[in-house]
């Protein structure tokens, strides 16, 4: 099996959780992907958030960086800092080089230093892994466990961003012998500028009361996630969760459900309904697309949805 662990074999994973410290405020939980961390003496807290990225061949670096820095951002930080441990399944020295520079070129883009890390050569991979560790400091942690019912949810950008990029370049060939236009993927392949949502969060975070950065598993793992970590349902109508129409080319040639794979590129968050207004004009400003797709509702049975729901998330 490859991907996220099931909720009960992760939970088995996160009950290991060391000795027991009182500066820490949100610790591993299923849906929360950043740990906070009460900073004494100031009114700061560090969200510290850890991802591995190996899929993405040809951009390894880059999406690494990316990923990391997106779930401190969803958490209501600027990201500052990383730690960047590398391996590699040979020593080839213009892989190695290449990965460093799309390292170091993506993090000077945001800001981030690279603090430390590690790097050895695995032979047993048969591709580059990547495992970061983002950190950031914030005075106000936003955490996917504070959805709350009333509270309606916005997407920004669409669906499957990140997996647009990877089929695009990794996957092209395969695409285009299911008849996706050169110009398509040309276009698809561009998402890979977009997988970033430190500017979503950074706009949204005042008014958001949850954010989540989908990642492995899609906006319906998100959406997953968000529920059992807020304690709610989710209630969302599929046709108003953005798609656009590269990613549904090519979602659509390699049989790809686009709301179920690579979601990065894209920020749920949850906001009060009095709120609502404040977050997208905030998008707008920032020049960021955003559709509102669904609601929280109190946990309860399947009575509880009415109305043209199509995915409905029960806890």
């Amino acid at each position: 099996m490859t991907g996220k662990l099931g909720p009960e074999a992760l939970a088995a994973v996160l009950a290991a959780t060391g000795a027991d410290d009182a500066a820490v405020d949100v610790g591993p939980a299923y849906g929360e992907d950043a740990a906070a961390i009460d900073l004494a003496g100031t009114e700061s807290t560090l969200v510290v958030a850890a991802d591995p990225l190996s899929l993405a061949a040809d951009a390894v670096g880059e999406l690494a960086v990316h990923v990391a820095c997106n779930d401190v951002a969803a958490s209501g930080a600027d990201p500052r800092w990383l730690t960047h441990t590398l391996f590699l399944p040979d020593d080839d020295p213009d892989r190695r080089q290449t990965v460093a520079e799309q390292v170091d070129a993506t993090a000077r883009e945001l800001g981030v230093a690279i603090v430390g890390g590690h790097t050895e050569v695995l032979p047993s991979l048969e591709r580059p892994l990547c495992s970061m560790t983002a950190l950031g400091t914030t005075d106000r942690f936003v955490s996917s466990g504070g959805a709350a019912p009333g509270d309606r949810l916005l997407l920004t950008k669409g669906a499957g961003i990140e997996a647009t990029a990877i089929l695009a370049t990794d996957f092209r060939e395969r695409c285009a012998e299911a008849g996706v236009s050169a110009a398509t993927l040309d276009s698809a392949a561009g998402f890979l500028d977009e997988v970033s949502v430190v500017p979503d969060a950074t706009a949204a975070r005042d008014a958001a009361s949850a954010m989540h950065d989908p990642t492995e598993g899609g906006l319906l793992t998100a959406l997953v996630e968000t529920a059992s970590a807020s304690g709610t349902v989710l209630a969302v109508e599929r046709d108003r969760v953005p798609v656009r129409p590269e990613t549904r080319a090519c979602c659509d040639a390699l049989g790809v459900d686009p709301l179920a794979t690579f979601g990065s590129g894209a920020l749920l968050s949850a906001v009060p309904p009095e709120r609502v207004d404040e977050a997208t004009d905030a998008l707008a400003d920032a020049g960021i697309a955003v559709g509102e797709i669904g609601e929280v509702r109190a946990a309860g049975g399947r009575d509880d949805v009415e109305g043209p729901v199509v995915l409905g998330y029960f806890f």
